[in-house]
């Protein structure tokens, strides 16, 4: 994705965005009380801002220096970080890291497992990762399963939609996944998937 118009994205979101509620991943990130969070692979930063204008501690990275630039002239004031998330190392952990907006989806075939390793890697003790993206055949539920079970993460619980919609079958998924062995509890509407 890193020859993306940052300009062009934005706008496409907001019309795409313009007759629902363009916060669902904020909301469902909410959940589980977080005080920091890393968005991953943010974007022209909508979650991001709006995290962070909820008055949690956001930091936004991304590979396309257009979708940054976009995200700074949004909202200066935060941290906005252009890195590749298969080798950041920010040096510090969170209460959740988020992949909205299909990441893994525009990441270069054959690189998934070390985007997920990348995000694991700051994520806190009791943090969770959440990941939204589709399932059209090119990165399926199974692989990114097995990709968080490599790097020490379990399922903790799946939806259909950010609006924690039961997950069944179809082509979007929004996964929940967190360390094994984690002490502290995680906030479900559902019953827990272990």
């Amino acid at each position: 994705m890193t020859d993306w118009d940052g300009a062009d994205y934005q706008r496409r979101i907001e019309k795409t965005l313009a007759d629902r509620d363009p916060h669902g991943e904020v909301v469902f990130v909410q959940r589980y009380g977080p005080r920091t969070v890393l968005d991953a692979g943010c974007g022209t930063g909508r979650v991001a801002i709006e995290l962070a204008d909820r008055g949690v501690d956001v930091v936004g990275v991304d590979v396309n220096a257009s979708m940054l630039e976009v995200a700074k002239q949004r909202a200066p004031d935060l941290p906005w970080v252009l890195a590749d998330l298969a080798a950041l190392d920010l040096g510090r952990a969170f209460d959740v890291v988020v992949l909205a907006g299909n990441v893994p989806l525009f990441t270069p075939p054959g690189t998934t497992a070390a985007l997920i390793a990348g995000c694991a890697r700051h994520l806190a003790p009791d943090a969770v990762l959440v990941a939204g993206f589709a399932l059209d055949g090119r990165y399926t539920i199974g692989q990114y399963d097995a990709e968080c079970e490599a790097v020490g993460l379990i399922l903790h619980e799946r939806y259909a939609t950010w609006d924690r919609e039961p997950f069944a079958s179809g082509d979007y998924a929004v996964s929940v996944h967190r360390p094994r062995g984690r002490t502290g509890q995680v906030p479900s509407a559902a019953t827990p998937v272990a």
